[in-house]
């Protein structure tokens, strides 16, 4: 990699965020830090599994990549002889209503002809490098929450709070889970009508995630967790625009930068606003900013309830919707995405719900999400209306990277309930692998980088 960030002096601790008076004092003691290396695994799970043995023993996740994985090439599926153990239906649903979320039982009800969950053996395949786990253990007993839980500080590379004790602190675990440090891929989205119909949008992404480097001081970037560079391929209308987003950490005292490049224009230009319930563009009204990788930016419009922990039915090791080849039309169907390529499994996930503040505006007033216990990922959320009347239902069909061993999402869905329409994102199958060292430096997502990459 590039010497990034050579500007910046290191530290023996990362401070994140503002320094104010914390909300709460969110770390834990050393004795309760210890927990981490027995009956919690490095991130906070519990290590054994559940009673009936549905839920195995967490025993380190994938160590390696499975016999015939090629770099170049698309992961290959480590479970691909695994069998259904059950298959979810209309007809049956009601029997395993409490192994299924709110979402999960609206769908059956909203497609009953078509919809249905194909539950596989848990796989408990989560892992991270060994620095990951350090920092973990490192932020169990330093981090601490910003006042109103709008930052944190003191916190390294990935989730501030492996021992959570408030829903705010399970939120900014996903928010700063660990992604690797850098990564560029091509992929689509798209909003799928109720007759099927739909059209995609296709970009270039390339992240840098400065908050997941090894000894960097946030104070000296402005705050800052990761740069994003996009650039649309198709369709040709798009052609040559750009977004540039230099994600801020506590978003409250210094909102997102982002900018824009449209190509007719052929001007960079600053984004007017970017953040809670601004519409995502090109996203026909179907998914807000803050609904981007599930959830993102300041949580501070919610009042955060940390409901506790479930064994649910979620997506998990998606490989088989990760697989190289897949065509559009083979994933998109109308109503939802292709249910025999999903693949549910029975996982305990931290539930969290937000109620919006008082005063405040927001098209969702109330937000349920369901956190995996393994990599702080949100598997499932749920978003309701004024009327307290479920609209939105998101899944998060992740996988666990093999070039760096990461959970992120390979698909991402948006049904919105009421209207029988959905987004789908993350379409790149027939694009080359994601990147995780595509060798970045700081200096690629500056505006005056990006003014030049778009007239050329």
């Amino acid at each position: 990699m590039k010497k990034l960030l050579a500007n910046l002096a290191t530290t023996a601790a990362v401070t994140v965020g503002l320094a104010a008076t914390p909300l709460s004092w969110a770390k834990v003691s050393p004795e309760q830090a210890a927990r981490l290396e027995r009956d919690l695994t490095p991130v906070g799970a519990e290590r054994i599994g559940n009673a009936d043995g549905s839920i195995p023993a967490w025993e380190g996740g994938l160590q390696s990549p499975p016999p015939g994985y090629d770099p170049e090439k698309w992961h290959v599926n480590p479970y691909s002889s695994d069998t259904a153990v059950l298959t979810i239906n209309a007809s049956n649903f009601s029997a395993h209503k409490d192994l299924l979320t709110e979402g999960h039982r609206a769908m059956f009800a909203t497609y009953p002809d078509s919809y249905v969950m194909k539950i596989y053996p848990t796989r408990r395949s989560a892992s991270y490098p060994k620095k990951v786990y350090e920092a973990l253990k490192y932020n169990a007993t330093n981090a601490t929450l910003q006042e109103r839980g709008t930052g944190v500080r003191n916190s390294r590379m990935t989730s501030p709070f492996p021992i959570p004790q408030s829903g705010v602190e399970v939120i900014w675990n996903h928010i700063l889970r660990y992604r690797g440090r850098e990564a560029a891929f091509r992929s689509s989205f798209g909003i799928v009508e109720t007759s099927g119909a739909y059209s995609l949008v296709t970009l270039d992404y390339n992240y840098l995630f400065v908050y997941a480097q090894p000894d960097v001081d946030l104070a000296k970037i402005e705050n800052k967790i990761f740069y994003l560079k996009t650039a649309a391929v198709a369709p040709p209308k798009l052609a040559g625009s750009m977004n540039l987003v230099h994600e801020t950490l506590d978003q409250v005292r210094s909102p997102r930068q982002a900018w824009r490049y449209e190509a007719g224009q052929r001007r960079l230009r600053r984004a007017p606003q970017m953040d809670y319930e601004s519409e995502v563009p090109n996203s026909n009204g179907t998914r807000t900013v803050d609904q981007v990788d599930m959830y993102n930016g300041a949580p501070d419009q919610y009042e955060w309830d940390l409901v506790g922990k479930q064994e649910l039915y979620v997506p998990y090791n998606a490989y088989s919707l990760n697989a190289g080849g897949l065509k559009p039309e083979e994933i998109i169907r109308p109503g939802h995405i292709n249910q025999e390529l999903a693949r549910y499994e029975r996982h305990r996930v931290w539930v969290v719900e937000g109620r919006l503040r008082t005063g405040l505006s927001h098209l969702y007033h109330k937000r349920r999400m369901y956190f995996d216990e393994d990599s702080w990922h949100i598997l499932v959320t749920e978003d309701y209306d004024d009327s307290n009347k479920l609209w939105r239902v998101s899944e998060a069909h992740t996988i666990n990277y093999y070039q760096e061993p990461a959970v992120w999402t390979t698909l991402e869905t948006i049904y919105d309930i009421q209207n029988r329409r959905y987004m789908v994102d993350g379409l790149d199958n027939e694009e080359d692998a994601r990147d995780f060292n595509p060798d970045f430096s700081e200096g690629d997502f500056s505006p005056a980088t990006v003014r030049r990459e778009a007239r050329r």
